[in-house]
């Protein structure tokens, strides 16, 4: 199955977060918070600004991004969790 996003919307996928710290110690997987980076896996064409021209995305497919802990809708989709959130819930781009 293959998502769409329309609108503003942008879909994500979470990056798993490492489990053990800098100095060695691993962290059990029920102790371990969510990850709040993700890679934009769709985007939507835009929104439309008050005179209904198209506002063009900020960020594109394969951006790892910011988000926050509790931001978006989990769906499921073949088997993979991911999120489907606005764009103005996207804290920030991570350039490599």
């Amino acid at each position: 199955m293959k998502l769409r996003p329309l609108h503003d919307r942008v879909i994500v996928k979470r990056l798993e977060q490492e489990t053990k710290t800098a100095s060695g110690i691993v962290i059990p997987d029920n102790a371990a918070e969510k990850p709040d980076q993700g890679e934009v896996m769709a985007v939507g064409p835009g929104r439309k600004n008050e005179k209904g021209d198209l506002v063009a995305m900020n960020v594109k497919v394969g951006d790892r991004v910011l988000f926050g802990k509790y931001s978006g809708q989990t769906v499921k989709v073949d088997g993979d969790e991911l999120l489907v959130m606005k764009e103005d819930d996207l804290f920030a781009v991570v350039e490599r």
